[in-house]
């Protein structure tokens, strides 16, 4: 048979392809691309490329820990950024209110706010329709950060010591008693999976603080805490089937009468994950410690709780440190 060609003639809307010319043409392609892959298989890679693609489809040598977000500071992260402090010369100065576009202290900043609503501001009928969320003053130069005793940083502290000492992932689930104005709070939403993060607030200015400028100014709208308004340890908006791998309280039962804090510890029990599942409470136990050691005991063991001990942690930027009590779940 003889092979057909292309022809073309300018009266022609196209060029016309036989049948048998087009089926060779793919018949020789397809050959081509066997010969090419064949070599490809039986390729001598390096190892170092072969390392690599290992690696990238989940090889031995990836190990687990590494798979995992890393939460807390290393040595080599300090020593990082210590270098790079002396890199640029940088040295502690005077704490003076510094030369800058606008110098202001929190004050000063308040009363601009509420006198000419900030530095750059709308006149006249259309100055309150171009913010989506108004927050109040006082919120929008940071007063409540100042609420704790001691620095706002101090929240990423206990956030760190909870989350390792609990073995948490993102996809674990954490209740907190008191969360005020997230000060720690804001560390567990950013890390754990949208709704994984709860908590139980019965103060409205402390609530205020979170909704109308810590989730939204920290981009954090999207992970939807469920933080609830509430007192006297009532964990029903939360829902009956939800079970937590942790519970926290960050210096709330000092506040409460120990027979509130035993009435809470018992509707908690049926909430947290058996054995794993981890509560931590702050500061002192005297909710238990007032009853002697044995009553303690005793009551705990009731409740189906066990007490594993207690922590100390420090703080990575100023001179302090926290007292944790730990306790676990030990019936299924």
């Amino acid at each position: 048979m003889a092979l057909s060609t292309v022809t073309y003639s300018p009266t022609q809307k196209g060029i016309v392809i036989s049948i048998p010319t087009l089926v060779l043409s793919v018949l020789i392609a397809a050959i081509m691309l066997f010969f090419l892959l064949s070599s490809l298989s039986t390729c001598s890679c390096p190892s170092s490329l072969q390392s690599f693609n290992d690696n990238n489809n989940g090889g031995d040598a990836l190990d687990e820990v590494d798979r995992k977000e890393r939460i807390s500071a290393t040595k080599e992260d300090i020593e990082w950024i210590k270098d790079q402090i002396q890199a640029n010369g940088l040295h502690m100065q005077d704490n003076v209110l510094r030369k800058g576009i606008n110098p202001r202290t929190r004050a000063q900043q308040l009363q601009d706010l509420i006198q000419f609503k900030g530095i750059s501001h709308y006149e006249g009928p259309e100055s309150e329709n171009n913010t989506a969320l108004p927050c109040p003053g006082e919120l929008l130069v940071e007063e409540h950060h100042s609420n704790y005793g001691e620095p706002w940083a101090g929240g990423r502290d206990v956030f760190e010591f909870l989350a390792e000492s609990s073995h948490l992932s993102p996809n674990s689930r954490v209740l907190e008693i008191g969360c005020g104005t997230l000060r720690v709070g804001l560390h567990f939403i950013r890390y754990l999976s949208p709704e994984h993060y709860h908590c139980l607030e019965r103060d409205e200015l402390s609530l205020m603080s979170a909704f109308r400028y810590e989730l939204p100014s920290q981009g954090l709208l999207q992970k939807r805490p469920l933080i609830v308004r509430g007192e006297d340890m009532d964990f029903a908006k939360f829902g009956s089937r939800v079970v937590y791998d942790l519970i926290y309280a960050s210096a709330v039962f000092l506040h409460m009468p120990g027979k509130l804090v035993w009435v809470g510890l018992e509707r908690l029990v049926s909430k947290l994950k058996p054995y794993d599942g981890r509560i931590f409470v702050s500061h002192n136990m005297k909710f238990c410690s007032r009853l002697g050691g044995e009553e303690c005991t005793k009551r705990l063991t009731s409740l189906g709780l066990e007490y594993l001990g207690k922590h100390t942690h420090d703080s990575l930027l100023f001179h302090h440190y926290e007292i944790w009590f730990e306790f676990r779940r030990s019936k299924a």
